[in-house]
């Protein structure tokens, strides 16, 4: 006989997986910006599995009161779209300002001449950039970076928990809505931070020439908003 929790965990952990791997929003800004600034292993994995919490416990708190209150699924889902929408606007704007201030940065490195005359006549010219050697990136604690894509995933909906796995546990027992919620979120989280970083130490391997490497940070910014665009046309 078929045991229908057996089944509600099994595609817990499928659409865990699944739905992370097929929404690049999910992984790429942190890979993004963990090679512009410099991000250790370990900070990565923090700032990844901090944002996938509040990624799912928020849609689990959503959806555990909306059983215990008896909203419809029709309405869980519609506040879901909300929630969906707004945090794509939010990572809209996120990576419009930052690929905005990554130009600039980037700009501001630009080796130009300058020419200098000396009291004997003598004159030479040396090439610098206002930049010169600070286009490293600080990650300490003045970095908000990780604080803007949390907020940003915790307005994130995970669109499949609720209709698809907590509403048929709660038919089952209270206890089945937490193994299915703690399933999803579990598996959700841990690929998250395998895929970010296996590409983090793909793209760490990379060894870009100078002159491009003062465009990570506008690079990055890039890629949040592309991932924005990909939530927006439904991708």
């Amino acid at each position: 006989m078929v045991d229908p929790l057996g089944v509600l965990l099994v595609a817990a952990v499928t659409l865990g997986v699944v739905h992370t791997v097929l929404g690049p929003d999910h992984y790429l800004p942190f890979v993004a910006m963990a090679q512009a600034r410099g991000w250790s292993v370990a900070r990565t994995a923090g700032v990844t599995g901090l944002c996938g919490l509040g990624h799912v416990l928020s849609s689990v708190a959503l959806g555990a009161a909306g059983i215990a209150l008896g909203i419809t699924v029709a309405r869980l889902e519609a506040f879901e779209a909300t929630r969906g929408d707004l945090a794509a606007w939010a990572l809209t704007a996120f990576g419009v300002v930052y690929t905005a201030w990554g130009v600039r940065r980037a700009l501001r490195g630009v080796p130009h001449t300058h020419r200098h005359a000396h009291a004997n006549g003598s004159r030479h010219e040396h090439e610098h950039g206002h930049a010169g050697g600070h286009l490293h990136p600080h990650a300490g604690r003045g970095d908000v970076t990780p604080w803007v894509l949390f907020t940003v995933f915790l307005f994130g909906p995970c669109e499949p928990l609720i209709p698809l796995l907590m509403v048929p546990a709660a038919r089952l027992s209270p206890w089945g809505v937490a193994a299915v919620a703690a399933t999803f979120s579990v598996a959700t989280i841990a690929t998250m931070l395998a895929v970010v970083l296996t590409l983090r130490a793909g793209v760490g391997r990379l060894v870009p020439h100078a002159s491009l490497a003062r465009w990570s940070h506008a690079a990055a910014g890039a890629t949040v908003l592309a991932c924005a665009a990909a939530i927006h046309l439904g991708l």
